[in-house]
């Protein structure tokens, strides 16, 4: 069984400035020193107009934090905006790859979401890079995304043993565009240490557009080139949410240095709940951490024995509960789509990050807080 050994804060709300006080978008990325990074989304609100990213660092195995004095420019080809996350990877030693989301915010009385056309505000895909562990960052540059619309990215960036690395999004469609939404979940790879990215590849959409893959969170197979991905799933006919949705899959790459996915059969796990991020243990078994907005609101460790066949309800672990403040919608069903989106920008607990820290322990990290203040939380899980 799963036991918490420990647990803190990353960053106390409670105890920093009113444009500051609001944190979540949670992200983990250990490094080869050591050290120990988490990104995350700050401002005054939730996916504030003038929202940025920042990170905090651990050096003791994620006990104690502190805030990092890096700074990330919001301001993209002259136009104001917004950021929405900060995931990372290490690609050689204190060599690190940081991916954000940028919204436009040129017209600021804009939401993210657009309740009547349900698109969402124009987005580029950034990178950044730093070569001494986080302390200082080079300019943005633009991922490429094809010619897809309303991307966001969605989880952590995962590294093969070979080196390659993979950057997970998802696309949608703009705010003005009155066409129906065709959603998707896709990955980009990069061979070079992110120097460049091969297309998009297609790794979830339902082929009637009835069912929707949100949130996907990657996590590295076995052997290279292999994944596991958990969806946050929404059935848009039947206006309610489905159990969390798993695919395992394999990047195959070709002579011509083309790459293609090959995908097993997306399946429904037995694990209620919305964002899942997954995790491989050494032994073989498949972890998930989950959240579940039913009342009370619970963030949950499960665990596959069968690489995600089967989650013995036995095996659950709930490392956080919570009960909703914000004036919510609770439940996942008759949900109405435009809703769920304005409730998105309320909801005051969520976004669950795990890494592994050494054979025998997991780092999990979430927000959780009230609407005025949300905390980024640790929990260290002996498995």
């Amino acid at each position: 069984m799963f036991v918490v050994e420990d647990r803190g804060l990353i960053f106390d709300a409670t105890q920093q400035p009113p444009e500051r006080r609001i944190a979540y978008f949670t992200s983990l990325c250990p490094l080869q020193s050591g050290t120990i990074l988490c990104g995350f989304q700050n401002g005054p609100s939730k996916h504030a107009v003038t929202s940025t990213v920042r990170l905090c660092r651990s050096v003791d195995g994620g006990r104690n934090w502190e805030l990092m004095p890096a700074e990330f420019e919001t301001e993209i080809d002259g136009s104001p905006g917004s950021l929405g996350g900060a995931e990372m990877v290490e690609v050689a030693p204190g060599r690190i790859l940081l991916c954000s989301t940028w919204f436009d915010r040129s017209e600021p009385e804009r939401p993210l979401f657009d309740p009547v056309t349900e698109g969402l505000l124009h987005s580029k895909q950034l990178l950044a890079v730093s070569n001494d562990e986080g302390h200082t960052w080079s300019s943005w540059r633009e991922l490429p995304t094809g010619d897809l619309k309303g991307c966001a990215l969605t989880g952590p960036l995962i590294r093969w043993n070979n080196g390659e690395i993979v950057i997970s999004f998802e696309s949608f469609k703009e705010f003005d565009d009155l066409r129906p939404g065709r959603h998707a979940a896709w990955l980009t790879i990069s061979r070079d240490g992110g120097e460049t990215f091969l297309p998009p590849l297609q790794v979830a959409q339902h082929p009637k557009h009835e069912i929707y893959y949100w949130d996907q969170r990657l996590c590295p197979g076995d052997q290279p080139r292999e994944f596991t991905a958990l969806f946050w799933t929404h059935h848009l006919v039947e206006k309610r949410d489905l159990d969390v949705h798993l695919r395992h899959g394999t990047i195959r790459s070709h002579f011509n240095g083309s790459a293609s996915v090959r995908t097993e059969a997306i399946v429904q796990t037995s694990i209620r709940g919305q964002i899942a991020a997954p995790c491989h243990l050494p032994d073989g078994r498949l972890v998930a951490f989950v959240v579940d907005r039913n009342r009370p609101g619970t963030m949950s460790l499960w665990c596959s024995p069968d690489g995600g066949a089967t989650w013995p309800v036995g095996e659950q672990l709930v490392i956080h509960t919570h009960e909703e403040q914000a004036a919510v919608t609770q439940g996942g069903s008759n949900i109405d789509f435009k809703q769920y989106w304005e409730d998105m920008v309320k909801w005051s607990f969520g976004h669950p990050a795990v890494r592994l820290l050494d054979p025998g322990h997991l780092l999990l990290a979430w927000y959780a807080g009230s609407p005025t203040h949300m905390s980024l939380h640790w929990a260290r899980v002996r498995i």
